[in-house]
């Protein structure tokens, strides 16, 4: 078994690579690396030490939004990690609204680590269109996808209430300062 903080760094170090020329798409198209490592923070904070879960919320995107495969993570990571980011990722051949659906669909089939990375990323993207949306994104758009972050959120099994009420308050708060 490999060292526990040695496997979060691999992973911060992978995801880095993988994700260096890509960007947000908030107004400062920040670099992509700040939100797996966002999303991993989030883990830590809400007390998860467990370093392939936190290792799986830095790679939660890979497979999705870059040319990884599920080979390379399962002979990088392991089988627990790869199968954990395969359950997160989102299958790019289906359009987006069919995508959306199927997370919510899915949310209560997912593992609990991967269910503790979703909420973790819905954290941080629920916190992003609040305070640094997309500039082309309505009001309207980011309250649209408030409620689709909470009915995902809401198929998570988890049984960690920290994290259950971070999200309800980083949903009360989108919501309020969006509708202002």
């Amino acid at each position: 078994m490999e060292e526990p903080s040695a496997l979060i760094l691999k992973a911060t170090k992978f995801a880095a690579l993988k994700h260096r020329d890509q960007r947000r798409k908030d107004h400062v198209a920040s670099p992509y690396i700040i939100h797996p490592v966002t999303v991993a923070n989030e883990l830590t904070q809400a007390g998860v030490t467990d370093p392939e879960i936190i290792a799986a919320a830095l790679l939660h995107d890979t497979l999705e939004d870059t040319e990884t495969t599920p080979d390379e993570l399962l002979e990088v990571f392991g089988e627990r990690v790869c199968s954990m980011v395969q359950e997160l990722t989102d299958d790019k051949d289906l359009p987006k609204l069919e995508r959306k659906r199927l997370q919510i669909e899915h949310a209560p089939e997912l593992s609990p680590g991967a269910a503790l990375v979703k909420i973790c990323d819905k954290i941080a993207n629920v916190t992003d269109v609040t305070h640094s949306p997309p500039p082309d994104w309505s009001s309207e758009r980011r309250i649209e996808y408030l409620d689709w972050a909470e009915s995902v959120v809401a198929g998570c099994k988890i049984d960690n209430e920290q994290l259950k009420q971070r999200f309800a308050v980083v949903l009360a708060n989108g919501r309020e300062e969006i509708e202002l």
